[in-house]
């Protein structure tokens, strides 16, 4: 007898398209949303007692959120993290991950910055200006 992948033997699977109910885009603007862009979720002003992080308490009651909310605030609250890395560190598409994000910029869960743009970072030389000016001092 050959051995079946049968359901029972999967484990849980939940299809993407599940998590986000249906839906392909964000009602964030798409450039808000892109590959860098860094997801920060604030602690919370009061953990309930005996909450290990108060995630659950704070977010339950609001029934349009899936796990994956949860695990995206948990993250973000541990460290600054961009949607690339957050699609990593979950295991799930990118457009998942934006999807979901935008759920929780809808419900002010987390901010999304943009870093710097290179355009916009002081120019080489005068850091060297700067460090020898500091050096001649």
């Amino acid at each position: 007898m050959t051995d079946h992948w049968f359901d029972d033997a999967a484990g849980p699977v939940v299809r993407p398209y599940a998590m986000t109910r249906g839906r392909t885009r964000s009602s964030a603007p798409p450039e808000q949303l892109d590959l860098i862009a860094l997801v920060i979720a604030d602690e919370p002003q009061e953990a309930g007692p005996g909450a290990a992080d108060g995630i659950e308490e704070e977010l339950l009651p609001d029934h349009s959120l899936v796990p994956e909310h949860l695990d995206i605030v948990r993250l973000c609250r541990r460290s600054t993290l961009s949607v690339a890395e957050l699609a990593a560190e979950l295991d799930l598409p990118v457009g998942v991950v934006r999807v979901l994000i935008g759920d929780l910029l809808e419900a002010e869960l987390v901010r999304v910055t943009r870093p710097v743009p290179p355009a916009e970072l002081p120019d080489e030389s005068i850091l060297r200006e700067v460090i020898n000016g500091l050096r001649a001092l």
